[in-house]
């Protein structure tokens, strides 16, 4: 666990004070920065630790909380005791305190959208999934009449145009549009009646 969390790194040192504070100001924010890093190094761990109990072991959120218990030392550094080792109950409620906001403000907010996870539905190649629905297809078929039965066989199955099955069957093409609604409605309608 020692390893989980690096020594801060110093990105934004500072070397000269454009506001004109001169040395003393980097003398100050260097000696800042080594508390800090002090402060880290000692609780770092212990704290993460007591921060993953409060999250219940949840990873993400326990490092946000770490993050920003450390911000508000880093803010309150020079009013903070000198010696870094006697801080860690101040950390600690802090810490609680954040877990205690950050609930609160996640139960004010609506409730998240969960995303499904596509990979649980079946990928429509499904062998077993094609099969029961050919076979209610089939059951349903029977229960239509011979004239619905012929339309939807030329117009679906053959892949005949309106135009052309109406020329197999003889009837007018305008006939062949009204069975082919009717028969898909009929379809419907049994394979919604045999319960699938």
């Amino acid at each position: 666990m020692a390893d989980d969390f690096a020594p801060l790194t110093d990105e934004a040192q500072v070397d000269t004070d454009p506001s004109g504070g001169g040395p003393a100001m980097v003398t100050a924010a260097k000696a800042n920065d080594a508390k800090m890093q002090a402060l880290y190094d000692a609780h770092a761990n212990a704290l993460f630790q007591f921060l993953m109990r409060l999250t219940f072991g949840d990873r993400e959120t326990a490092l946000d909380l770490m993050q920003e218990t450390m911000l508000r030392a880093w803010r309150n550094l020079d009013v903070l005791a000198e010696d870094v080792r006697t801080l860690r109950p101040w950390l600690y409620t802090v810490a609680r305190r954040v877990a205690i906001d950050s609930a609160r403000a996640k139960a004010a907010r609506p409730q998240e959208v969960v995303v499904t996870d596509l990979t649980t539905f079946s990928a429509g190649d499904d062998e077993m999934e094609r099969v029961v629905a050919v076979q209610t297809v089939r059951q349903a078929m029977t229960m239509l009449s011979e004239q619905h039965r012929s339309v939807i066989a030329l117009v679906y199955r053959r892949g005949l145009s309106a135009a052309d099955a109406a020329a197999v069957l003889g009837i007018p093409e305008g006939t062949v549009k009204s069975r082919t609604y009717y028969a898909l409605r009929a379809l419907r309608e049994a394979i919604e009646g045999a319960g699938a």
